[in-house]
């Protein structure tokens, strides 16, 4: 089995990881893109066509200077020349969603309301129960709960729904070419090509993001290498297929490695007592016990069972929800060091297993409302005419032209912003 060195492999490809995964997620999730209303559910994902390459003299003249580049580190003549003619190409679109990448973060709320919704609920424990026998055996292997890796999938990919369609070496290549972050798209080619040469897909079937991340649980190439496993045993690491069962042994191998510890939880939602001075963050941590000689409790008034050392996190300040974490929240870091991530994470596998809501109270926006707030706007909002394509209570992108178009019609200055006067309008 082939691999690339990744000497950053503690921090900068972490870094690395973290940067695509940002355009894969669109500060949240992979599966919030836009969607083809009735689209397949098949590697397209429901998805708008794949752009197609357009001519590009210099594009075509930093290929013919790479190809020396890739020939040194492995890659022979064949396997390069049948994978650019197969599925290379320059593609300004990917350019375009590069640049154009929106540097926003959502409040924890915010993204719960996405990562753990209803839908999402529902078709993750329908999941669970299709590959039951496949998701038992996986855990078997390395020790990770299917609840788990079914959470990591439904986060990045909609359990397979949206896993992206557009040719790897191309986009990677593009983006290579282009030159903003140029070394690591270049990394990224050339374990892309490793793949390749490896057997594992052809050219054809190597899709993805528009930044390169494949399959059912989003692998950007060089973490592929690192971790994807051959599960059923045919003799390829096929997380392009329909067939999840490599993807879903993928992620748990990538757990495995990253100190995963079955019968752990990531966390649990805990109760401060009032006036809490204590340390809170990552960095700082103390056993259960010392934490509850400190009056912290669970939601349920006891004691946090003894499962290692824990620290204590506030991710929306000390009057929000707060969370006792432990060694396996550190181990979803290593797939994505985003908190609200982690937590989206390890709530949904907990809500799969038939686990509540988060208890805490969310403090409100910094518009001054709150989710419900938000919900009965877009309800009012929908009910008046400006559809604002669910009421979720996270405002996004149909919500803000709703917003607008509400503002427009009555001569009020077009912000597209939420606000306590606009629901008070809306009546």
């Amino acid at each position: 089995m082939s691999s690339i060195d990744i000497s950053s492999k503690g921090t900068g490809f972490q870094a690395s990881r973290r940067a695509v995964a940002f355009g894969l997620l669109a500060a949240g999730l992979a599966s919030c893109g836009p969607r083809i209303p009735g689209g397949s559910t098949g590697s397209s994902g429901g998805m708008a066509p794949p752009p197609r390459p357009v001519p590009n003299a210099d594009y075509d003249r930093w290929v013919a200077g790479f190809r020396g580049r890739a020939l040194s580190q492995g890659i022979s003549a064949g396997t390069f020349d049948n994978a650019f003619a197969q599925g290379g190409g320059y593609l300004p679109d990917v350019i375009e969603k590069d640049q154009n990448q929106t540097e926003f973060t959502r409040t924890l709320q915010d993204y719960l309301a996405i990562a753990a919704s209803d839908e999402r609920v529902s078709k993750g424990r329908a999941n669970l129960a299709r590959y039951g026998s496949v998701l038992n055996a996986v855990e078997a292997r390395y020790g990770v709960e299917p609840a788990v890796v079914v959470a990591v999938w439904g986060l990045e990919s909609m359990y397979g729904e949206r896993r992206g369609n557009i040719p790897v070496i191309a986009a990677c290549s593009t983006l290579a070419w282009h030159g903003r972050r140029a070394s690591f798209f270049e990394q990224q080619l050339v374990a892309a090509l490793k793949i390749l040469q490896n057997g594992d897909v052809a050219p054809a079937g190597m899709t993805g993001s528009w930044a390169g991340a494949m399959g059912h649980t989003q692998f950007i190439p060089t973490s592929y290498l690192l971790y994807a496993v051959d599960f059923t045993g045919d003799g390829r690491r096929d997380i392009w297929s329909n067939d999840p069962t490599d993807s879903l042994a993928s992620t748990a191998a990538y757990l495995a490695k990253s100190g995963w510890q079955r019968g752990v939880p990531w966390g649990v939602e805990v109760r401060l007592p009032s006036g809490f001075s204590g340390p809170v963050g990552r960095g700082s941590t103390r056993s259960p016990s010392a934490w509850a000689a400190m009056g912290v409790r669970s939601m349920s008034g006891g004691t946090v069972p003894d499962y290692g050392p824990a620290s204590i996190i506030t991710p929306q300040g000390r009057s929000g929800p707060a969370f006792m974490t432990f060694r396996n929240f550190t181990a979803i870091t290593r797939y994505n060091n985003s908190e609200n991530y982690v937590i989206g994470v390890g709530h949904l596998s907990d809500r799969l297993r038939g686990g509540g809501a988060i208890q805490g109270n969310f403090p409100p926006d910094k518009y001054g409302l709150t989710i419900d707030d938000r919900k009965r706007m877009q309800q009012r909002l929908t009910a008046m005419g400006y559809d604002t394509k669910g009421s979720d209570g996270v405002v996004g992108p149909a919500t803000r032209e709703a917003i607008s178009a509400f503002q427009a019609a009555r001569g009020m200055a077009v912000t597209g912003e939420p606000s306590v006067q606009l629901l008070q309008m809306l009546g």
